[in-house]
């Protein structure tokens, strides 16, 4: 079987690749909780005993059993409803290998410490096994709706105007963290209370981004930028003429990663906004938590129904059903 044929087949292997998936996590993660920090397991990479461990070894034990109902019963559509929240579970584990790339940047950074190979493999088994467990959940809906599992039995969604709306939102929701990091770099030091310059550290960033930083450029504001220009090509026609899959890739990869990420900054600035807890960013004003850097939940949000609505209007009659 070619690995083409393979790919198109994946309603059949979804499921049993789910339950193979979670009994090897859950058995590794039992494995390190008997055994000290192991595998990449260890919470923030750090020893923390086995209370993480053990408790990863329980969670995904249970969406073992999980995996296994919705082998043995298709038809129950409420199992398939239970399965999308063992996703965000995997995407939790796997939260920091999203983030991963920005390793790529480190020309424009300096004193990065070494990276922990181990939680990185380990973080990247947990985002596979969110995929898995994404396509063996839609698989099981469509059989359990008795749509086509491939393609669910409807024909391609036209780009509306409420797909439009959700690429100008996603771009809207980074707009304050581009104008306060372009400001920044332009000598305004806006909601920062603190000396020296604020959004560069001569001890992290290299001379590169100190550079760019000293002529106006901030490479955050400019990878917040090509963001924007995502979520415009995942909702505008002249996306289309992209390539598919990279598209798909960076809107599926962005939107895992900074919607929880911007949730957690959101809830924080809001919570120190109200004197309750501290940022741990003594020099920063609570809105530039809770607004510049939560607005990437509202563009992970944003992103995700943008990415989706691309998958539907882009993808391509299955030939396996009449819609």
């Amino acid at each position: 079987m070619t690995p083409k044929r393979l790919l198109a087949d994946w309603p059949t292997w979804a499921g049993p690749a789910a339950l193979l998936w979670s009994l090897l996590y859950a058995t590794g993660a039992a494995v390190a909780a008997l055994t000290g920090p192991a595998f990449g397991y260890a919470l923030l990479a750090k020893g923390t005993g086995t209370a993480a461990e053990a408790t990863a070894a329980a969670l995904y034990a249970a969406t073992a059993v999980l995996a296994y109902a919705l082998l043995r019963r298709p038809d129950t559509r409420w199992l398939s409803t239970a399965a999308w929240p063992v996703v965000g579970l995997c995407l939790t584990s796997g939260f920091a290998a999203l983030l991963s790339p920005v390793h790529l940047l480190s020309f424009l950074s300096r004193n990065q410490p070494p990276v922990d190979w181990a939680a990185l493999a380990n973080q990247s088994a947990a985002v596979l096994g969110a995929v898995l467990w994404g396509y063996a959940a839609l698989a099981h809906r469509r059989r359990a709706l008795g749509t086509c599992p491939h393609c669910g039995g409807r024909a391609p969604a036209p780009a509306g105007r409420s797909r439009t709306r959700v690429g100008l939102v996603a771009v809207a929701a980074l707009v304050p963290y581009t104008a306060l990091k372009t400001a920044w770099a332009l000598g305004l030091p806006l909601g920062h209370t603190g000396t020296g310059r604020p959004g560069v550290d001569p001890e992290y960033t290299s001379d590169l981004g100190i550079w760019l930083y000293d002529n106006g450029v901030d490479v955050t504001a400019v990878l917040a930028v090509l963001g924007m220009l995502l979520a415009l090509a995942l909702t505008r026609p002249w996306g289309r003429r992209l390539p598919r899959l990279p598209l798909l890739a960076l809107g599926w990869a962005g939107a895992g990663a900074l919607a929880p990420f911007g949730a957690f900054l959101a809830a924080l600035g809001v919570l120190a906004w109200t004197g309750a807890v501290s940022t741990g960013l003594a020099d920063h004003a609570p809105w530039v938590v809770a607004i510049a850097y939560g607005g990437f939940s509202c563009y992970g949000l944003a992103l995700a129904r943008a990415t989706l609505a691309y998958q539907r209007a882009a993808r391509a009659a299955c030939g396996r059903c009449t819609p």
